[in-house]
């Protein structure tokens, strides 16, 4: 990988002066190739990221380092190893010219540039006190170097607040547990009660793909906004075999990852249940080809994880077991999706139609044409398996860069694309209704599903015995509560009236 990847453009270009200083033929650590860094020791890659009065590290650089060191060392440690440097330089640079103290301002302004990077790219990096005492001390040193007209401390004052209300965002948004719906549980209620012809599905609420398409990609870059490169990095650091190693390891740090993955289950299995839980065979044809129709709309978009995540829910056993069903299905559309979810070869297929629609994104001239959202579960372990292939560390020691380089360009690649601005409207109806509907657990499933289509073969006719035996236990015991219930409501009500 290059010193400077090909995703530095979003990133910006870097300061002025040298990418990488003239260390002299001695220096082997770092280890570059072809003028490519390759590997270093972490003190080399720490000195490597510390401006100089002649140097500015390229930002790629800056990025995919401070991406890659919590792997290594907390970022409170890796701060205070900031400022001894910065200590060091500023020292000797305290001679009393005039010459020197421009080259002290000029210094400190390399610093600042540096922590505002930081902050704006990694601001969950200061959530701790420890974190937020070393920068207060490196920014305390800094702002002596211009004591005179207060420019850096102006700025260092802007770049806190700007800090402090990131984190604020994000705590009030950690604070905002999604309240994750559970599975419909009461198999009696659904083997004993047929759905009314009245009751609600998705085509009443809404019958356009294209719009339900729309309202789902909506949905899918609400989420991912959410997440940010430090938490993709826990991929890499939750694995890592080295306990003290490892940096905010908790679960909550992982919040995030864990509400998007559940938001692809719960589309999966809200499909399923809006196909099996319809007693008609024609309207639940029908739905069938809806949601083909939905999850082709969303493929045309770029919204690869919900069309993934509707597929999966049609593949599940209690709806792809509908034969009956799916001999009506006109099901051309659907071979097409498959066959672009394909999983030979690694998903061959949905990587080159995501490859297209990268670059469709890359020379778009509006966010419509922007959008790409990859099937999140392989992004996932596209990083697992990287990170598993290539060791952390080369047999000298060293850290191994080059893997770094790879993995921080997939990390910025999903990063540019969930900054994409939305281009739909958010319809609260719609909306309201594919995140609050209720969704039947795998048992209900298989219950619906052989409500509407009987079992075929022994297998199926044990498993529906099964099924019923223990709806119908739990049906009854749902029944003896309630009427104990209501035996206790009545001797209360008779005792009031005799008071």
């Amino acid at each position: 990988m290059p010193q400077t990847p090909i995703f530095s453009s979003m990133l910006g270009s870097s300061c002025s002066g040298q990418v990488q200083p003239d260390m002299g033929e001695r220096c082997v650590d770092p280890v570059y190739q072809d003028g490519n860094l390759v590997s270093g020791s972490l003190e080399a890659l720490i000195e490597r990221l510390v401006p100089t009065m002649d140097y500015y590290p390229d930002r790629t650089y800056i990025f995919t380092f401070l991406l890659s060191s919590r792997v290594f060392i907390h970022p409170h440690e890796l701060l205070a190893k900031v400022g001894q440097i910065c200590i060091k330089q500023k020292q000797q640079l305290e001679t009393g010219t005039e010459a020197e103290k421009a080259k002290l301002k000029s210094f400190a302004a390399k610093i600042i540039q540096l922590l505002k990077e930081w902050t704006e790219t990694f601001p969950y990096d200061f959530q701790d006190e420890k974190s937020m005492k070393e920068l207060k001390e490196i920014a305390h040193r800094i702002t002596q170097c211009d004591e005179e007209n207060g420019t850096v401390k102006k700025i260092i004052s802007q770049m806190t607040q700007n800090l402090l209300m990131a984190l604020s965002a994000r705590s009030q948004f950690q604070e905002i547990r999604e309240k994750f719906r559970q599975p419909v549980t009461d198999k009696g209620t659904i083997l004993k009660t047929k759905p009314q012809s009245t009751q609600k599905d998705i085509l009443s609420v809404c019958c356009d793909p294209l719009i339900l398409a729309q309202q789902l990609t909506y949905i899918e870059l609400e989420r991912v906004s959410n997440i940010y490169p430090e938490d993709l990095m826990q991929i890499v650091s939750h694995m890592d075999s080295l306990d003290n190693h490892k940096c905010r390891s908790d679960v909550t740090k992982t919040y995030n990852l864990e509400a998007y993955d559940n938001w692809f289950n719960c589309l999966s299995m809200l499909v399923a249940t809006e196909i099996c839980r319809i007693v008609k065979k024609k309207q639940r044809t029908r739905m069938v080809e809806f949601f083909i129709d939905v999850a082709r709309e969303c493929f045309n978009i770029g919204n690869f994880n919900s069309m993934m995540a509707i597929i999966s829910g049609m593949n599940l056993s209690p709806v792809a077991r509908l034969k009956k069903t799916w001999s009506k299905v006109k099901t051309a559309k659907f071979d097409v999706l498959e066959h672009h979810m394909d999983p030979s070869s690694n998903f061959c297929n949905y990587r080159t139609a995501l490859q297209g629609a990268a670059q469709r994104s890359q020379t778009a001239n509006s966010n419509r044409e922007k959008i790409v959202i990859p099937v999140f579960n392989l992004f996932i372990k596209d990083i697992y398996f990287l990170h598993k292939i290539h060791t952390n560390r080369l047999p000298n020691g060293q850290i191994n860069f080059k893997k770094f380089w790879e993995i921080s360009r997939q990390i910025h690649d999903f990063l540019t694309w969930k900054q994409v601005e939305c281009p739909f409207e958010k319809d609260k109806k719609i909306q309201t209704y594919l995140l609050t509907a209720p969704i039947y657990s795998e048992e209900a499933l298989f219950i619906a599903s052989f409500e509407s289509e009987g079992p075929e073969n022994h297998m199926e006719k044990d498993s529906w015995k099964t099924l019923r035996y223990e709806a119908s236990s739990e049906y009854e015991s749902f029944c003896r509560h309630t009427e104990a219930c209501n035996h206790q409501l009545l001797l209360s009500y008779l005792h009031s009236l005799k008071t």
